[in-house]
């Protein structure tokens, strides 16, 4: 994609910030029981990869598959990604949904006009700042995962501004086979802007076995009550 002087510089500075900052570290006890050294993780939502890099050290002998539909987010997590040197990370640039196709991804111009990569979103746009669209491959994760053999699935990481339930609905035969843990960014105002909503997202995970969980004190949760980061474990995960 062409870039403005000013989004040159912004993507040095993402670059930076991702290659040598250490993101996310206070949840890594959070996600120690649940990710083993061999671990197989899905990153849903892969932004510069800073979830990646914590799960591709706490699973040294596994792989974690990192989606992520934007070009440019791609671009950071990749340049940033041969600075840390890290090889067991696999960079898939595709989205995640019900059904395979072609959506446009909405990236928000900010005030300044740098890019919000981080807010990136499928779905309706409310018009309220300008966007730079990108029409993006979608895949589900059942036919990425018989497409590409896997055997185990042990994490899934989910932020997707609002497609999470898209994106778990494409995953309903390994949650069924596998059932991993699932930590699942939760904002019924992003969901109902992808045509669902964060009960409907609970609703759903509760008929496939699936208790949801305050982070990080796992404390249970039975109904949506705010925007914020949720475990989900099938029965035999809890205690």
């Amino acid at each position: 994609m062409r870039m403005t002087f000013r989004q040159r510089g912004d993507w040095v500075a993402h670059v930076l910030k991702a290659g040598f900052q250490r993101h996310h570290q206070e949840l890594r006890p959070f996600f120690a029981p649940y990710i083993p050294q061999d671990a197989v993780v899905m990153d849903i939502g892969a932004h510069a990869g800073q979830f990646a890099r914590l799960f591709a050290d706490m699973a040294p002998r596994g792989r974690v598959w990192s989606f992520e539909p934007s070009a440019y987010a791609r671009s950071v997590m990749t340049a940033a990604a041969r600075i840390r040197r890290i090889e067991n990370v696999t960079l898939v640039p595709m989205g995640l949904s019900d059904a395979p196709g072609e959506l446009v991804l909405h990236t928000p111009v900010k005030q300044a006009g740098g890019l919000g990569f981080g807010v990136a979103h499928l779905g309706q746009d409310d018009g309220s700042r300008p966007t730079v669209d990108q029409v993006v491959k979608l895949t589900t994760l059942d036919g990425f995962v018989a497409d590409n053999g896997l055997e185990r699935i042990d994490f899934i990481k989910a932020d997707i501004e609002g497609w999470e339930l898209h994106a778990l609905r494409g995953a309903e035969r390994s949650l069924e086979r596998h059932r991993p843990p699932l930590f699942v960014e939760v904002n019924d105002a992003h969901l109902a802007r992808a045509g669902t909503s964060a009960q409907g997202l609970f609703d759903w995970l509760a008929e496939r076995g699936y208790a949801a969980f305050s982070v990080p004190d796992l404390r249970p949760v039975t109904a949506y009550a705010e925007p914020d980061d949720y475990l989900f474990l099938q029965n035999e995960r809890r205690g």
